[in-house]
């Protein structure tokens, strides 16, 4: 249908604060698509309005596994573990954002704003480490979505994975952009020495209006990543 057919006009999206995705587009396997219209009963607001702010629901859920296995000849990695599905950084280049759809949710704002975190990642990594059949190899942790999520603060999902790794001494690789990851060092430290860790993090950009934002409205790359040049405090968090 073109704009000249419509008979009210599709209201723009509205950028929240805090966040890095404008929309719910409908995941890839919906079959209707919904769009926002203005028909003039409702009032749409203005620029300098501030939108109400979109909290955050995590929703606990215990996974049948918890390593992914990959084939692929062009991903270098072979094992990973995800502790969490969805992103609350709100990283609006984040590649796992259409994962979102396999929930039936958007992988815009439902993907930032709909954390789901596997309760018995331990629990089902330790099994997985006990079977005679297993054989160890690099695990790559939090490739899909950040491990350090901000809710990892109070669930602590991702250090009792890295406990149990440490314990078995297995090797394994985090990418992350928070500084949350300084609060395990007394784990990391001791297997980094033995050669059984790499810790890689992500800066986007040094400039904090693009990269953090969180006084502005709109255009962040990483609205919630904790400040490019931070040290120390853990993660900034927000439900």
């Amino acid at each position: 249908m073109s704009t000249s057919d419509r008979e009210f006009p599709v209201v723009p999206p509205a950028p929240l604060k805090g966040r890095g995705a404008v929309s719910n587009m409908q995941g890839r396997y919906e079959r209707d698509e919904r769009e926002r219209v203005d028909d003039g009963w409702l009032h749409v607001g203005s620029d300098d309005e501030a939108a109400p702010p979109l909290r955050t629901q995590v929703f606990e859920e215990r996974a049948k596994s918890i390593l992914t296995r990959n084939t692929s000849p062009d991903i270098p990695l072979s094992v990973s573990l995800n502790p969490y599905r969805g992103g609350e950084h709100g990283c609006i280049y984040c590649f796992a954002r259409p994962t979102h759809s396999y929930l039936g949710l958007s992988p815009g704002l439902n993907f930032e704003s709909r954390i789901y975190a596997e309760i018995n990642a331990g629990e089902l990594l330790e099994r997985e480490l006990s079977k005679a059949s297993y054989r160890p190899e690099p695990i790559a942790l939090g490739v899909n979505t950040d491990a350090y999520q901000p809710v990892e603060r109070e669930l602590k999902l991702t250090r009792r994975v890295i406990e149990i790794l440490s314990a078995c001494g297995h090797p394994f690789a985090a990418i992350t952009k928070s500084s949350l990851i300084e609060r395990d060092i007394d784990l990391l430290a001791p297997m980094a020495a033995r050669g059984q860790v790499m810790a890689a993090i992500t800066v986007t950009t040094l400039d904090a209006n693009r990269a953090h934002a969180r006084t502005a409205r709109g255009h962040a790359l990483a609205p919630v990543a904790h400040h490019p040049r931070a040290r120390g405090g853990g993660h900034p968090g927000r439900r």
